[in-house]
C-alpha cells in the first residue's frame, strides 16, 4: 500500500498519513440482494435519501454507478407520485 500525504498548510496543521488499506470498499446494496430500485418500494428508497430529502451521492451510499442512475430516477418518480416528500418536513 502506498501512503498519501495531505497537507493542511492553510490552517497550519501537520500533514497526516492516509493509507489506502484503511478505506473500506462499500458494496452495492442492489447488486448483493440481486434487486432493482423500484419507486413503489418506499422503505428501501428512504435509505438513499438524507434527512434534508436530498439524494445521497454514491460515494456515501456505496451503490454502483448503474444502480445510482436508476435509483435517482426512481426517487424522482416516487416524489412525483407523492410517495416521498420533495423537502424535509419542518
Amino acid at each position: 500500500t502506498m501512503k498519501k500525504t495531505t497537507t493542511h498548510q492553510s490552517k497550519g496543521l501537520k500533514p497526516r498519513q492516509v493509507r489506502d488499506s484503511d478505506q473500506v470498499k462499500k458494496v452495492c446494496h442492489f447488486c448483493t440482494t440481486n434487486t432493482k430500485p423500484i419507486y413503489t418500494d418506499v422503505v428501501s428508497l428512504r435509505r438513499f435519501v438524507s434527512s434534508r430529502a436530498k439524494i445521497v451521492p454514491k460515494q456515501r451510499s456505496g451503490v454502483c454507478a448503474k444502480h445510482q442512475r436508476k435509483l435517482t430516477t426512481e426517487i424522482k418518480r416516487a416524489r412525483h407520485l407523492a410517495l416521498i416528500a420533495f423537502t424535509a418536513s419542518i
